[in-house]
């Protein structure tokens, strides 16, 4: 709604991620996109990694063949927890949930989505943004048991398939004391790509041995410097599509850990499923129920 709201009254947009938490929401991006060119204003994604620049050399020697054939995805977004707000005696239902966004699927997606759309945007891009016919998972609640952690999962484990039979393995946790990893590892049948935000972390091995040399100015910077380039020029840039769809990429895998289901792209696309509450306003809201693999249901 925010999205809409900027480009009906004429402004140009930085978009962060997830730009949706569910199909619907997805679809309402892509409209609002289209309207954007139509109005010549910008849409810019957070999805920032797009714009970082070891990141786009391994992607550009990819797509030149640096590693052959691309067969295998390992993303990986291990990490610790992070903040909880205690609920103040004025807060109503809607302020709790709000301050404690990341924990509500209906406002953070879950953090498979919220946080590791990052990585899984990474690959989209890798496959020049063809996406994966179908997925299947299994996540839950292990350490994060409370009713102040909302109804989000702690861990999510997702394979995807693309149609030429390449697979995306998925992995997501938040735990604390537990070894991290945020990481893309790019598997072909010539060699290996590893992109990762740490130092010297992005390299090619195999055939063709390569690791970035050269400066990475600040990637939040960069995706700024180049939205505003983009209007001076009188071309403004449009990221809507890719961001719409790697956000769906990702719900497309919560769909998977919280029904236990295969779930194919067109059952994700089509989805009926809206999240949030019915009225938005400060008052009582339910604590949507926690998924249940094997019980919950797609919609």
């Amino acid at each position: 709604m925010h999205m809409q709201a900027a480009v009906e009254a004429g402004k140009h947009v930085f978009a962060e991620k997830p730009c949706a938490v569910d199909a619907p929401g997805v679809h309402s991006v892509l409209r609002t996109c289209e309207e954007a060119k139509k109005k010549g204003l910008a849409v810019v994604s957070g999805l920032c990694l797009r714009y970082h620049a070891p990141y786009r050399e391994a992607i550009r020697k990819i797509y030149e063949g640096a590693i052959g054939g691309v067969r295998t995805f390992l993303a990986n977004d291990y990490r610790g927890p992070i903040w909880v707000k205690p609920r103040q005696p004025d807060w109503t239902d809607m302020h709790w949930q709000m301050q404690n966004w990341y924990y509500f699927t209906w406002l953070s997606g879950d953090f498979n989505v919220e946080q590791h759309v990052h990585n899984l945007d990474v690959c989209a891009w890798a496959m020049k943004d063809k996406y994966p016919v179908k997925a299947i998972g299994m996540g839950g609640r292990e350490v994060r048991k409370g009713p102040e952690y909302g109804n989000i999962f702690d861990h999510h484990s997702v394979v995807y398939e693309y149609e030429d039979g390449a697979r995306l393995v998925s992995n997501t946790r938040q735990m604390k004391g537990c070894k991290s990893d945020i990481s893309v590892n790019i598997l072909g049948n010539k060699g290996s790509a590893m992109l990762t935000e740490r130092t010297n972390g992005v390299r090619i091995s195999g055939a063709n041995e390569w690791s970035f040399a050269g400066e990475a100015k600040n990637l939040y910077q960069v995706e700024h410097d180049e939205l505003f380039a983009s209007i001076r020029a009188g071309k403004p840039l449009n990221n809507g599509e890719y961001m719409a769809k790697s956000t769906l990429l990702a719900i497309m895998g919560r769909m998977a850990t919280y029904t236990g289901q295969e779930i194919t792209w067109d059952m994700a696309w089509n989805s009926k499923e809206k999240l949030g509450p019915t009225k938005y306003e400060w008052g009582p809201v339910p604590v949507p129920q926690i998924a249940v693999p094997g019980v919950t249901k797609f919609v």
